[in-house]
């Protein structure tokens, strides 16, 4: 390689990362055009979840590093709308981040590095507190597919609570996922399903793509919305789940439609 080419790369990894100084640089290899497909995705993401509503100044979606499926990639600990590539870290499995880089990281990175552990299937995980999502959490009422676009949620959403997976030595937790033992509670709770609700929290879905993450997470909270007009009406008619299996088939062929409509108003946006 010629010294003009190494001065090139040099520079490039330099204003992906571009740290304060004494920060030593972690961001992922934005020069592979497969890492930089998935970052610009999950930037992309974070602004479409922020101005769908599905997360405000909490909330996180992460994306399975497509050269080394043992990590993944997520923002610094930052809201969602200011996220750019030069915001992304890199974690294993562990969730410890990989590299020496001294900025603030979110303390649920447990939700996505135990579901990565626990699923091979999955690439991509959304966590948010969407607050028509929240009611469904404790009401004891399941959330089950409205109409066709949310169809991925099955036979209905699994529920996670806090309090099974501290354990009696530690009942009382802050709501939060910040150990590896609450987190791996989560992905059982979620199990093979595409969304688990959170007790007093949120939500958590998951997808083979980041698109396919965005699209479940909006649609969780449209859904939750409409069910909870629909109960005021009477009894809700839900998708079977031979009904839930092929819409989802037939919605999540055309993610893609929502995707770059959601993406130029996210842009417009900001």
């Amino acid at each position: 390689m010629s010294r003009t080419s190494l001065l090139r790369k040099a520079v490039a990894a330099l204003a992906a990362c571009l740290l304060p100084v004494g920060f030593a640089c972690a961001a992922p290899d934005l020069q592979d055009p497969k890492v930089k497909a998935v970052v610009d995705d999950l930037v992309v993401a974070n602004h479409i979840l922020y101005d769908q509503g599905v997360v405000d100044g909490f909330g996180h979606i992460s994306a399975r590093n497509p050269l080394d499926p043992t990590h993944f990639f997520m923002a610094r600990s930052i809201a969602p709308a200011s996220v750019t590539a030069s915001d992304m870290m890199e974690f294993d499995l562990e969730g410890n981040l990989v590299g020496d880089d001294k900025r603030g990281i979110y303390s649920e990175r447990y939700i996505h590095s135990e579901i990565y552990k626990a699923r091979a299937d999955v690439t991509s995980v959304v966590h948010g507190h969407s607050p028509s999502v929240i009611p469904f959490s404790v009401a004891h009422v399941p959330l089950r597919p409205m109409f066709h676009m949310s169809g991925f949620l099955g036979a209905g959403t699994p529920m996670f609570e806090i309090r099974d997976a501290a354990g009696a030595e530690a009942p009382d937790t802050d709501m939060l996922v910040k150990t590896p033992r609450l987190g791996a509670g989560l992905a059982r709770a979620l199990g093979q399903s595409n969304a688990v609700l959170m007790r007093g929290h949120g939500f958590t879905a998951v997808a083979y793509s980041v698109p396919v993450a965005v699209f479940r997470a909006v649609y969780i909270e449209q859904n939750a919305r409409m069910q909870s007009e629909a109960l005021k009406l009477g009894r809700p008619q839900f998708l079977s789940v031979e009904e839930a299996a092929r819409a989802q088939a037939s919605t999540e062929r055309s993610v893609g439609r929502p995707w770059e409509m959601w993406k130029a108003k996210a842009a417009a946006g900001r």
